[in-house]
């Protein structure tokens, strides 16, 4: 996303056209709401973690052999990187 913006900041035509301010909007919408739902997932995952370590949960945890989960984390720095947005 600010790769992005400072291509766009480099072009002041670019700035002014409602599509290409819509389109900012759009992407920052879209960057907060996986930040949200990766935040979610691993707030689940430290929920179950401690409710399959807790007792009396741990005896049928591990009747049923659940296990810990893992946490959502980026490994492969490529996706790390912001995406490349081309018209």
């Amino acid at each position: 996303m600010m790769s992005f913006q400072a291509l766009a900041e480099g072009y002041p035509d670019l700035k002014a056209n409602t599509n290409m301010l819509a389109l900012q909007e759009e992407l920052a919408t879209t960057e907060n709401k996986v930040g949200f739902s990766r935040q979610a997932f691993n707030d689940a995952v430290m929920q179950y973690n401690t409710g399959v370590e807790m007792f009396p949960n741990s005896l049928i945890a591990n009747q049923f052999k659940f296990t810990q989960a893992t946490e959502w984390q980026i490994e492969d720095q490529e996706a790390k990187k912001n995406v490349k947005v081309t018209f």
